[in-house]
C-alpha cells in the first residue's frame, strides 16, 4: 500500500449545499472537518432554487438564515396559469400558518448561499480539485483509505458522502442506483439591472407534456425552469433537442407560446443566461430501496443528493440537503465532543434513522406530483386541472412544514 499523504478525522466529499452545511454545522460544534471538492471552484450550476420554511429553519440553525433573507425577496404566493389563455386561474397564498409557524419561501441564488456557507468556515476547510475515485478499508483499523484522482490518498476516520447523484460513497455503501424518470429539465437566469417588475410570486405553467415555472429571486434577478418528456430520449440523457443555448431557448419559447404565456415571461427567457448543463435528465433513487438501505455503515454515511436524489417537482431537494446537514452535524458532533458517551457508528445510525423515512417520503411525493402535473393523459389532465389543484397546493405546503431541530 502506498504511504498516505494525510490523516483526517472527518472527511466530507463534495462542497455542495449538504457538504458545506455539514462542515459548518460541525464547525459550530467545535469539530474540524475537511471538504474534498472535485471542481476547481465552488459549483454554481442550477442558478437558484426555492428555499422553503424547512430549509430556513436549517439555515437559521447553521447561522446564515438572515443573510439569505436580506438578499432575497419573500415569495408571497403561487399563481397557476391557464394552459389555454395564459391568465391566472388559481392563486395560492403560501404565507399561511403551518403547524410550526408561518410558512416562508424565497428563491435563493445557489452561488450566494454557497459563498455564505464558505465564508463561515475556517480557511483551508475546502480542498478543491480533490476528487475521490475509490474507497478501501484500512488494514487494522476502522479508518477508510480514500484514493484521489491525482494519485494521492487520505486516511479518514469518518467519511461523509455529499458527492451528488453519482456518489462514489453511495456506491461504496451499496445504495440502489438512481433511476431515469424519463423527463428532462432546463433552467435559466434573467438579469434586469433596472428592475424586472414581476410580483414576488411563483408563476406555474402546465402544458401538453411539460411544466414550467418562473419566480423572482430579488429586484433584479428572475429564475425559470422547464421540465418535459422528450419524444426520443437516449440513454446518455440527451434527446431530440439540439444541444446549444440558442436552440434550447427556442425550444422553451415554443413550449411557452403554445400555452399563451405572458410577454414578460417570454422576455425573461429571451434575455436569460442558460444553465451550464443545457439539458439535465431528472433522476431519482427508488424510494422503497431507502427503507432497508445502508445509509450509514460503520464510520461512513451519505447526505444530500448522494442520499435522496429526487425530481424537482416539490422543490425540496436542496431543502432536504440542508435538513440532512443539521441533523448529521448534531448527531456526529455530539458523539465526537461527548467524550466517548456515544460511538461515531451509533451517531451515524441515529442520523440514518432520522432521515430514512423523510428521504423516501420526499422522493415518492415529488415523483407522483411530477407525474400528475406533467401527464399528457386526457383523464389525468382533466382531474388535475378541475379537481386536484387544491390538493397539489396543500402538498406543496405539507413537506416544508418540518423542523430538523437545532445543532
Amino acid at each position: 500500500m502506498q504511504p498516505q499523504d494525510a490523516t483526517e478525522d472527518v472527511v466530507i466529499a463534495g462542497a455542495g449545499l449538504a457538504g458545506l452545511g455539514v462542515a459548518l454545522g460541525l464547525h459550530r460544534k467545535g469539530v474540524r472537518s475537511v471538504v474534498l471538492e472535485s471542481s476547481p471552484a465552488l459549483r454554481t450550476s442550477g442558478f437558484a432554487f426555492m428555499t422553503w420554511t424547512n430549509a430556513f429553519r436549517a439555515l437559521d440553525a447553521l447561522g446564515v438564515g438572515d443573510k439569505m433573507r436580506n438578499q432575497h425577496v419573500q415569495v408571497q404566493g403561487v399563481r397557476v396559469m391557464s394552459s389555454i389563455t395564459g391568465e391566472v386561474v388559481r392563486e395560492i397564498d403560501i404565507r399561511v400558518q403551518g403547524k410550526r409557524g408561518p410558512h416562508e419561501a424565497r428563491c435563493v441564488q445557489r452561488n450566494v448561499l454557497l459563498q455564505a456557507l464558505e465564508e463561515e468556515l475556517p480557511r483551508g476547510t475546502i480542498r478543491y480539485s480533490s476528487k475521490i475515485v475509490s474507497i478501501d478499508q484500512d488494514t487494522g483499523s476502522e479508518a477508510k483509505i480514500l484514493h484521489l484522482a491525482d494519485g494521492s490518498t487520505i486516511r479518514a476516520k469518518v467519511v461523509i458522502g455529499c458527492d451528488g447523484i453519482n456518489s462514489v460513497v453511495a456506491n461504496w455503501l451499496g445504495l440502489a442506483k438512481p433511476c431515469d424518470s424519463g423527463r428532462r429539465a432546463t433552467r435559466g437566469h434573467a438579469k434586469y439591472p433596472d428592475g424586472h417588475g414581476f410580483q414576488p410570486k411563483f408563476m406555474q405553467f402546465t402544458g401538453k407534456g411539460f411544466r414550467a415555472g418562473l419566480v423572482p429571486c430579488g429586484d433584479t434577478d428572475v429564475y425559470w425552469f422547464l421540465t418535459w418528456s422528450p419524444s426520443c430520449p437516449y440513454a446518455d440523457g440527451k434527446d431530440d433537442v439540439e444541444q446549444s443555448a440558442a436552440a434550447m431557448k427556442q425550444f422553451v419559447l415554443t413550449k411557452l407560446r403554445s400555452i399563451n404565456a405572458p410577454p414578460q415571461v417570454l422576455d425573461a427567457v429571451e434575455r436569460s443566461q442558460m444553465n451550464d448543463v443545457l439539458v439535465a435528465p431528472l433522476r431519482y433513487r427508488p424510494p422503497l430501496s431507502l427503507l432497508s438501505a445502508s445509509i450509514s455503515k460503520g464510520n461512513v454515511c451519505v447526505a444530500g443528493d448522494a442520499l435522496h436524489p429526487t425530481t424537482p417537482d416539490l422543490a425540496q431537494g436542496a431543502c432536504a440537503a440542508l435538513e440532512d446537514a443539521v441533523v448529521l452535524a448534531r448527531c456526529l458532533g455530539d458523539a465526537i465532543i461527548g467524550e466517548g458517551k456515544e460511538s461515531v457508528e451509533a451517531a451515524l445510525l441515529k442520523y440514518a434513522g432520522i432521515r430514512r423515512w423523510r428521504s423516501a417520503q420526499l422522493i415518492a411525493a415529488s415523483y407522483m406530483v411530477g407525474f400528475v402535473q406533467q401527464s399528457e393523459h386526457a383523464v389525468v389532465r382533466f382531474v388535475r386541472d378541475k379537481l386536484l389543484a387544491g390538493v397539489l397546493a396543500k402538498g406543496l405546503l405539507m413537506m416544508p412544514d418540518y423542523d430538523c431541530g437545532t445543532l
